[in-house]
């Protein structure tokens, strides 16, 4: 065979060897490539938004702020979501690029809007995974479906802004203090109303609003005199109290939250998407996209006082960090002591802001300490029916849960930060786990205070000395190993027919 034969075979095979390659990457992308090819001309339309002033894009390769136009069709839906369904995207995948956002960012302008949106004007410039509302997007979902909401309902914030001002505090600027939230959430519809305007799905993370409380415990100590009326905090006689309150859902920086739990960022993307069913596979296919807005409840302030001076080291801060208990904190369990130290550290606020100072309740949105209130139910089942020690209290949950607590306090102090706040005078809690964190988080706390004694239910006693004796902190007594077998609870035959 001759060397020019030869030539032109090895030739013929290597453009053989190429056009099968080609074939090949077609064929990996051909839905997102007969999806997103409709949608290449929106990104024309956003071509003009580029470098908008105020705004820096030195890589001139990332589109700031895009908008798009809503799209003619006679058919509603098919303007809204793309014809086909897009599973997920990849990096530098034709039609596919995130609008800008720098985690960290001093300014609302240069750190860039959330874009969660999947809708069809929205989805080649997402530039954070998962959806608004954490779990109450299932329910708009539901409100889709069956036609009572709109897919591209357009939100009026009109007159929704907050009624007090949370000034910026250097604390947002840090990529490593705030992770689990968007601390410029609150006022999302005020930086980002050009952008909303022209069509792009922003909305707010954060509410803040302002409201009066009645509390029956605490009319109770109006009554009795343990609380005084001063007409701004105790608003009257009758016990209602002046409150503000921020609602906040959960933003996650991923490179950040893996920072603070110590894992790595790709084992965090793999264990969120295996543990959520799938729901979201760009966090395997995305890494480029840092932000993640997980489908879980996020928290409530209650601000006690002028809460400008939180973030001031003059003035005197308590705190209670509260978890959920629906059982007690709701309907008046005596199993556990939530519902009476959450009241205890609502009363202490209320003193410490009518002394001057601010009173602080947060409320994380953590049910049976994040592991749910199903699996609570059963461990109470099993403790009942196996003996309700103290001594096997941590035992029982673990052999349903397989842990014993899944609240993850290293997230936790974000919104402290968010608030400004440097130092806690007095911290309303015995948990371990959230002072360790805060202190970690550089929050100074002067004094912790326990629930009083008389404050415990009787049925609660082997919930509380279980965590005594298992580091918690007291000024009073803590219990040995034989203390802790002679603490059991009621049996579920006493008080039942």
């Amino acid at each position: 065979m001759s060397e020019a034969v030869l030539s032109q075979i090895l030739t013929s095979l290597a453009d053989l060897k190429a056009t099968q390659q080609l074939l090949a990457d077609k064929v990996d992308k051909i839905q997102a490539d007969t999806v997103l090819s409709k949608e290449d001309h929106l990104l024309r339309k956003v071509a003009h938004y580029h470098n908008s002033p105020g705004q820096s894009d030195s890589d001139a390769d990332t589109i700031v702020s895009p908008t798009f136009g809503s799209e003619p069709s006679d058919d509603a839906a098919a303007s809204v979501y793309t014809d086909k369904p897009v599973i997920t995207t990849y990096p530098g995948q034709k039609g596919i690029k995130p609008s800008k956002l720098n985690w960290g960012e001093a300014t609302p302008q240069a750190r860039g809007p959330i874009v969660v949106s999947r809708l069809a004007n929205s989805i080649n410039v997402r530039n954070a995974i998962g959806a608004y509302g954490g779990p109450y997007s299932i329910y708009r979902s539901l409100a889709v479906a069956m036609g009572d909401l709109p897919a591209n309902h357009k939100p009026n914030f009109e007159h929704t802004q907050p009624p007090i001002t949370i000034h910026q505090q250097p604390q947002w600027s840090d990529p490593s203090k705030i992770v689990s939230m968007d601390p410029f959430g609150h006022l999302t519809s005020q930086y980002y109303k050009a952008e909303i305007d022209k069509g792009l799905d922003i909305r707010p993370t954060i509410a803040i609003t302002r409201a009066h409380m009645i509390v029956p415990e605490l009319q109770a100590e109006v009554n009795n005199g343990g609380l005084k009326v001063d007409g701004k905090i105790m608003v009257n006689e009758a016990g209602e109290l002046n409150v503000h309150k921020a609602a906040v859902d959960p933003v996650w920086y991923l490179p950040g939250v893996a920072a603070r739990l110590n894992v790595e960022e790709d084992l965090l993307r793999r264990a969120l998407f295996e543990n959520t069913g799938g729901m979201y596979p760009e966090l395997i296919t995305r890494p480029d996209l840092k932000v993640f807005l997980p489908p879980i409840g996020g928290l409530t302030c209650y601000i006690f006082g002028n809460h400008e001076l939180l973030s001031d080291p003059n003035t005197r801060v308590t705190v209670r960090v509260h978890d959920e208990c629906n059982g007690s904190d709701v309907f008046g369990s005596d199993i556990c002591t939530c519902r009476p130290y959450l009241v205890y550290g609502m009363k202490e606020c209320i003193k410490e802001a009518q002394n001057g100072g601010v009173g602080l309740i947060i409320y994380f949105r953590k049910e049976g300490r994040a592991l749910g209130e199903v699996t609570k139910y059963l461990v109470y089942n099993a403790r009942k029916r196996g003996g309700d020690s103290a001594a096997k209290y941590f035992q029982r949950t673990e052999n349903v849960a397989g842990v014993k607590d899944m609240r993850f306090q290293a997230l936790m102090p974000d919104v402290l930060h968010w608030l400004g706040v440097t130092k806690i005078d007095r911290f309303m809690s015995m948990s371990n786990m959230k002072h360790d964190a805060i202190i970690d988080a550089g929050i100074k706390i002067l004094e912790r205070v326990p629930i009083p004694d008389d404050l415990i239910p009787p049925d609660s006693k082997v919930e509380m000395d279980a965590k005594i004796a298992a580091g918690y902190f007291t000024t009073g007594h803590i219990p040995d190993a034989e203390e802790l077998c002679r603490t059991v609870g009621r049996g579920w035959q006493e008080f039942h027919q």
